[in-house]
């Protein structure tokens, strides 16, 4: 079906876009699969699968020459001994769209591959073995010294087996024979693990949230073990409620020490319409809200949400309302300037509004934790709304490093150029779908918010 185009070898990303591209172009038309016979269909399937694990090994071996590359010039440009490969990560990011903290683990495999787990490289670039599958080998044998873990190597990559085997066996194939090659290093690895034990949370979708808890095994089969215990026995005495709500239920009620539907201590912050708060029944009034760090919520959940905290008579709701103003025909948020070097608690509360919670570097998604200049301020960038951005800590980190540059755009954009010259471009935030005034509510009240 597809012939690589003939190329010097010297240029390999040309050779390989061109091939990419004439794939790309074979395969374009979907009319053109559908009319192969079942066998073709099936042979096209696993010539994709074992394209996709030949190029995920190139991406792991680009990586540690980017990497490798990076540092080298960092020391010759005199970079302090701590910052020596900064930005690496946020590039590799960039490139596989993908977050920096997914590429920071990305280019840890790819370096443990290259230099301590040849074989199981080996076996993705015969096109045999996936990136997922590697890091299970990687992550299950970490405990090990080299020696150890290229046995393990070997053991399951060398021999082929590890393309052979799912994931759940390879995972538990690696355990057994890292603990027979070194029982003290496994059990030693599980008492550092018990110091990274944490609660996270993200959203879900349908004004949902997941909460984790990263536990140790017997803590959190202990949890898991009282939460089923709960769920057995509350059908006999005539709960109605599904297994799968009695548990949710009883974790929320032992963890917080109310009844689940109690009232409890809540500070949100709801961006909406005028309309959407006032005129429910107004042209636009279905206009969603936005909750900064979460996403959008359906305005009359949010109509909902201010209405019960400010008519519980039971609890003592504080709400507070601030303007924001969109720009009459792009529907992106407009604030106001400052010449401080560092924005004002004012300024500084609205860019995390108007990036919704969320750092503005392309694929990343991580939490705002730092507001900086887009520009920097030390090249004349001033601290305005249009040259302030929020960033997680990593992707703030990783432009300071040297060659990293960025510029805002007229339409609320940013332009990310990279040390190797690369640029990726953040589009502005969503707009609103008005040219109304929107209200900012801070609710800070004793109450469960629920639809």
């Amino acid at each position: 079906m597809f012939e690589p185009p003939s190329s010097d070898a010297t240029d390999v990303p040309a050779a390989l876009a061109a091939a990419v591209d004439a794939l790309g172009e074979a395969l374009s038309d979907p009319a053109s699969i559908d009319r192969l016979p079942e066998r073709e269909l099936v042979d096209l399937i696993t010539a994709c699968e074992q394209a996709k694990c030949r190029l995920e090994a190139a991406q792991a071996t680009a990586a540690v020459a980017l990497d490798t590359a990076t540092r080298t010039r960092h020391r010759e440009q005199g970079v302090p001994a701590r910052r020596i490969g900064e930005g690496v990560a946020a590039q590799i990011g960039l490139a596989r769209r993908v977050s920096p903290h997914k590429a920071a683990r990305l280019l840890g495999l790819a370096t443990i591959l290259t230099r301590e787990m040849p074989a199981t490289l080996a076996l993705m670039r015969a096109g045999r073995l996936t990136e997922w599958r590697a890091t299970i080998l990687a992550r299950e044998t970490a405990c090990l010294d080299l020696e150890h873990r290229r046995r393990v190597d070997l053991e399951l990559a060398g021999t082929g087996r590890a393309a052979e085997l799912g994931d759940r066996e390879l995972e538990a194939t690696a355990k057994k024979l890292a603990y027979t090659l070194d029982a003290h290093a496994v059990v030693a690895r599980a008492a550092r693990a018990e110091t990274e034990r944490t609660v996270t949370i993200r959203p879900a979708p349908d004004l949902m949230t997941y909460v984790t808890a990263l536990l140790p095994m017997k803590q959190g089969v202990a949890v898991y073990a009282a939460l089923k215990t709960a769920a057995d026995t509350a059908p006999a005495t005539g709960d109605e409620r599904s297994r799968g709500q009695i548990m949710a239920d009883t974790l929320v009620e032992r963890v917080t020490g109310r009844p689940a539907g109690a009232p409890a201590r809540i500070d949100l912050r709801l961006v909406m319409t005028d309309r959407a708060l006032l005129a429910p029944d107004s042209p636009g009034s279905d206009t969603p809200a936005l909750v900064p760090g979460y996403g959008p919520v359906p305005a009359e959940w949010a109509r909902t949400a201010v209405t019960r905290a400010l008519t519980d008579t039971l609890t003592e709701a504080q709400v507070f309302l601030k303007r924001l103003f969109t720009h009459p025909t792009s529907g992106q948020l407009v604030a106001m300037d400052s010449r401080a070097r560092t924005a004002p608690a004012g300024l500084a509360e609205f860019i995390t509004l108007r990036d919704t919670g969320f750092c503005r570097n392309p694929n990343c998604g991580a939490p705002i934790r730092h507001l900086d200049h887009i520009q920097r301020h030390a090249d004349g960038g001033p601290t305005t709304a249009a040259n302030l951005q929020g960033l997680c800590e990593r992707c703030n980190q990783a432009k300071e490093a040297p060659g990293w540059q960025a510029r805002p755009g007229p339409d609320g954009s940013i332009t990310i150029t990279t040390p190797t010259g690369h640029t990726y471009r953040s589009g502005p935030p969503d707009p609103w779908p008005t040219t109304r005034p929107l209200v900012n509510l801070a609710l800070a009240h004793d109450y469960a918010l629920t639809a």
